[in-house]
């Protein structure tokens, strides 16, 4: 780990003892399709180990899925599509886009929401991502893409006459070394690099973990450390289980990897509990 990371570490602010119900975090997860079931599913799980509560809504068949396997989930609060605006005051961050499928009630329903909550912290990821007016993004975003879709996003930057370098959005690039850049307070840009994790992440579904990590995280810290720290967990996570199985795990082995790589990697640096 270098000294720049363990900064952000540092910077973590853990759940209090004397903290009540509602104080260590509340999520808002708007994601899934029909075609997409695991993604935002994936992301629900993690978050849930990180946030005090999480409110899920996708499509209908998604919702009652969800609803259906209760005796696996049982902390978060399933929400109808109509519902979210309610839910979306209340929340500390919300994560848009996990298993969105990239469709013209996508963009209008992406666009028209974040318009709307365009004050409150949101990770943008997948299927949001690929629909979201350049215009629209600001300094209470993250955003999450993979090279293609960085590819794609620097393309509508440029067809709106935006340059994409002056993005006050905090953006977590993902690769075999993750990239996370942002501007400082001086407006000069800055970058950091996250490296790790290895084949078995190659698997659909890590990048799911991780903005479920991340948007989990920003609930109550900020931007930069939320990137970061969730790059850097989600890819020692797998990295962990590289040990014992190999590149044979699957994403729901990575998101039960997740606690436990976060809580020994606090306790090894000797960060304040």
């Amino acid at each position: 780990m270098n000294t720049e990371i363990k900064k952000y570490l540092q910077n973590v602010k853990l759940p209090s003892e004397g903290s009540h119900k509602g104080q260590n975090g509340k999520l808002l997860l708007i994601g899934g399709s029909e075609l997409f079931h695991a993604a935002s599913k994936w992301s629900l799980d993690v978050a849930s180990k990180f946030v005090d509560m999480v409110f899920y809504s996708s499509v209908p068949d998604n919702n009652d899925l969800i609803k259906a396997v209760k005796g696996d989930f049982w902390n978060g609060i399933v929400v109808p599509r109509g519902e979210v605006d309610n839910y979306a005051d209340e929340a500390d961050c919300i994560l848009l886009g996990p298993g969105m499928v990239r469709d013209q009630e996508t963009k209008e329903f992406v666009n028209n929401f974040v318009a709307k909550f365009s004050n409150k912290k949101l990770v943008i990821d997948a299927g949001a991502l690929q629909v979201i007016d350049p215009k629209l993004l600001n300094k209470n975003h993250i955003i999450t893409p993979h090279k293609h879709e960085m590819a794609k996003l620097e393309e509508s930057f440029k067809n709106a006459n935006l340059d994409i370098n002056e993005l006050e959005t905090t953006i977590l690039h993902k690769g075999k070394i993750d990239k996370i850049s942002f501007l400082n307070a001086d407006k000069t840009k800055k970058i950091i690099e996250v490296e790790g994790g290895n084949a078995g992440m190659t698997k659909g579904g890590s990048g799911d973990s991780l903005a479920g990590l991340v948007a989990a995280l920003y609930c109550i810290q900020d931007n930069v450390t939320a990137a970061v720290v969730g790059s850097y967990i989600n890819k020692k996570a797998g990295d962990e289980l590289y040990k014992t199985v190999g590149p044979y795990f699957n994403t729901s082995d990575l998101v039960e990897m997740i606690p436990k790589v976060f809580w020994e990697t606090i306790k090894e640096n000797n960060l304040k509990i």
